[in-house]
């Protein structure tokens, strides 16, 4: 424990004659008077004396004291200084600085600002859409000729499959047809990308453009893989994956159109045509790799590579998924419109059959009934061709959308220009005529709170602290705004918290009055009934010889002093100080040994190696209550069979 103290070996540790009591010395046992003073002993074995300080409360007695035990105004004080400063008005330009009357002006000006701006952005944003709908119609145009050259793409591939496969004069001329199909496709969607081209040029569809660049870039390797294509036996898988790649960037077209967009519906759509594309193309797929593994007649059986199976396998998988996905994507009539590619047609269900079948097992094309590339590609063909419709029903039902997108787009932007000038000539008006009505309100209530806070309540809760609270008067002026409206319930509401909080501020006051004064009383009382009962057991310790009776009023002095202790640590909560005081520096050996005097199991303290400083008079008080609860719990929280030690040592600053 560390503490500055004056280290005057000379000063003298006795109080005034009348001043107050001190420490009561271990080992004497004078009268308990009120101002009995320290009486230094060396005898550290004998019992504690009656007449030490009061110390902090037991930790289960009735309430803290000594430094922890504040009034109720320093308690005040010490949460003011805890509480952080508010910030500042700030800069005089913010808005929350400005006059009412400025504000009220601004708010004639935002009507009309706003309106026009949203009138503008409503517009802009019709505009906009107009745009986005007319982009849509060329994409919808660029996405068709994708389409087209998808399936000329995918033609070719397929029909060639089985030709190239089994080389022959008539294969070439029947592969060659296909390819100048192809050639023509081509041509007429570079032709159609130029209108894309032009409308990039704005600013728009950018992104686009630069798919339909790598798209031409793609194009132009077509012939280095019809060089290469279906070269290697057993494995059609390069050649299917190369046109594989190409169809799908082509594809990928749809979800360009999505994103030039921001209509859901179109969205919806557009994404529900990608995902039927893709599945069409996976189904191709099938047909060209299991047409490149038959045969050209029907008395030999297939033969299909394993990584060719896998590969169509994966192709199928992907087919099937790609189909739920439609379903979810497009959702109710998705079922209406594919079932004719799923139901009904026996040609369909066989070819989707044998499929499955060829491409379950590495065996599986070899276990089928004997049949030749032609044959599975016309049975193939019809499910490919009933996708086409369905494709194509899709494409028309976009372009339907986009123009009656558009139509709908330009009527609400005539509708919008329309209700953005009547709202604003109304708007202008109305805020002309409520702002007139507001401002005095406005002004008064300002005024009226303004004064409240600033001298009406504080000088009323001044009144309150300092005098008794029945003898002010806490009648509330109202503030006189007396409206319906909503400035009105503010003024009512603003009477109401003023009166609610003269209310509590006097039961407050009225209310700490009287527990200080229940526990000044309590104590006081208390504190005489134990002044008399510590002197009646002094007197009865000068006469007692018997050792063990005089042990026995030794003990019942001590449980005295605790209560004496008790009692002034009432007064502290009270806000009263102790009645004992000292005038003169106090040994800190003495105030060590009234510390221990407060403790229930004083026997078990022991004092060594104090130093000789002593104490300022005017802390002795709180210092013994510090100490002692500081010993009661080393008392307390330790073996009952254990010794508690107190030593010090000083320090060459002066501290202990």
């Amino acid at each position: 424990m560390q503490g500055r103290f004056k280290r005057d070996g000379s000063a003298s540790a006795e109080p005034e004659p009348q001043g107050g009591t001190g420490p009561k010395a271990v080992g004497s046992t004078p009268p308990h008077a009120q101002n009995q003073g320290p009486a230094p002993s060396g005898d550290s074995s004998a019992r504690p004396g009656a007449g030490a300080s009061p110390t902090a409360p037991h930790p289960g007695g009735p309430a803290p004291a000594g430094k922890s035990a504040k009034s109720p105004r320093s308690a005040k004080n010490d949460k003011s200084a805890k509480t952080p400063a508010p910030v500042g008005p700030g800069s005089r330009v913010a808005l929350r600085n400005w006059r009412i009357s400025t504000r009220l002006v601004s708010l004639l000006a935002l009507p009309v600002i706003a309106a026009t701006t949203l009138g503008a952005l409503r517009i802009d944003q019709n505009l906009d859409d107009i745009q986005q709908l007319d982009n849509m119609k060329l994409l919808t145009d660029m996405t068709k000729q994708a389409t087209e050259l998808a399936a000329a793409l995918q033609e070719e591939r397929d029909q060639s499959a089985g030709p190239l496969s089994h080389p022959s004069s008539a294969s070439a001329i029947t592969v060659k047809g296909f390819r100048d199909k192809t050639d023509r496709a081509t041509e007429v969607f570079l032709a159609a990308s130029e209108e894309i081209d032009s409308a990039s040029k704005g600013g728009n569809l950018q992104g686009v453009r630069e798919t339909l660049v790598g798209l031409a870039s793609e194009l132009n390797h077509l012939g280095s893989i019809r060089k290469t294509a279906y070269a290697h036996d057993r494995n059609s898988t390069q050649t299917v994956e190369a046109y594989h790649r190409l169809i799908t960037e082509l594809l990928s077209l749809s979800q360009d159109m999505a994103e030039a967009t921001s209509n859901p519906e179109m969205i919806q759509r557009t994404r529900a045509l990608s995902a039927f594309s893709s599945a069409k193309e996976y189904a191709s797929v099938q047909r060209a790799v299991i047409a490149a593994a038959l045969p050209a007649n029907n008395t030999s059986a297939g033969n299909l590579a394993e990584n060719d199976r896998l590969y169509a396998q994966s192709a199928l998988d992907s087919q099937t998924s790609e189909i739920n996905s439609f379903r979810n994507i497009y959702g109710d009539g998705a079922e209406e419109l594919i079932k004719p590619m799923e139901e009904g047609n026996p040609t369909i269900q066989s070819a989707d059959t044998y499929a499955k079948r060829a491409l379950d097992s590495s065996t599986g094309l070899a276990q089928q009934s004997k049949r030749s590339y032609r044959d599975w590609v016309d049975d193939s063909s019809t499910k490919i061709e009933q996708m086409k419709k369905i494709e194509h029903t899709l494409l028309e039902e976009m372009e339907q959308k986009a123009r009656s997108l558009r139509s709908a787009t330009e009527r609400d932007a005539i509708i919008s220009g329309a209700l953005i000038l009547l709202v604003l000539g109304v708007s202008l008006v109305g805020a002309f005529v409520v702002a007139r009505s507001m401002i005095r309100s406005l002004r008064r209530l300002q005024e009226t709170a303004t004064k409240v806070a600033q001298d009406r309540l504080p000088e009323l809760v001044k009144q309150l602290s300092e005098s008794d609270p029945q003898d002010v008067d806490t009648s509330v002026e109202s503030v006189g705004v007396h409206s319906r409206d909503e400035i009105g319930q503010v003024a009512a509401a603003f009477d109401e918290v003023h009166r609610e909080a003269v209310r509590l501020a006097a039961e407050q006051a009225l209310l700490r009055g009287n527990v200080n004064a229940m526990f000044t009383n309590l104590s006081r009382r208390s504190q005489g009934l134990i002044q008399r009962q510590l002197s009646l057991i002094s007197e009865l310790e000068s006469r007692e010889a018997d050792p063990d009776q005089l042990s026995s009023l030794f003990k019942l002095d001590h449980l005295a002093t605790r209560m004496r202790r008790n009692g002034e640590n009432l007064l502290v909560l009270a806000g009263e100080e102790p009645g004992r005081r000292w005038t003169r520096p106090v040994p800190l050996v003495d105030v060590l040994r009234a510390a221990a005097s407060e403790v229930e199991q004083y026997e078990r303290i022991e004092l060594a190696s104090v130093p000789t400083t002593e104490v300022a008079g005017r802390v002795v008080n709180d210092l013994v209550h510090l100490l002692a609860e500081l010993l009661e719990n080393a008392t307390s929280f330790s073996s009952p069979q254990t010794k508690v030690k107190v030593t010090g040592h000083a320090l060459p600053d002066g501290r202990v």
